[in-house]
């Protein structure tokens, strides 16, 4: 299980992530859980900030599939996965597993 750190995420949306990701610790930033992985909405932070605010561990962005100056600021801040919304929809627990080493991403 792995404590995903939420950043600019809207409540609609974390309710369909802790649907997805069940197997894991969803936190905000007000947590006392240390972070396994930074899921941040590119559109609602700025990528420098969340970067700067934890360099040490993997930040998973995304945003609409429009806002392509969004997903390459958050690629050059130096996410370790920048892409598009539908896509963490598809493979939220396949990218978690492979960003944080966590074993198995079989969606089944």
């Amino acid at each position: 299980m792995a404590t995903i750190l939420l950043v600019g995420v809207d409540l609609f949306f974390r309710g369909k992530l802790e649907g997805l990701l069940s197997d894991h610790r969803l936190v905000t930033s007000d947590s006392v859980h240390p972070p396994d992985i930074v899921v941040a909405d590119i559109a609602r932070v700025e990528p420098e900030e969340v970067v700067e605010a934890w360099p040490d561990v993997p930040i998973l962005g995304y945003t609409n599939h429009t806002d392509k100056a969004g997903l390459q600021r958050a690629h050059t801040a130096g996410f370790d996965q920048v892409i598009v919304k539908s896509a963490l929809v598809e493979r939220a627990p396949e990218l978690v597993a492979q960003l944080t080493g966590t074993g198995s991403a079989d969606p089944s």
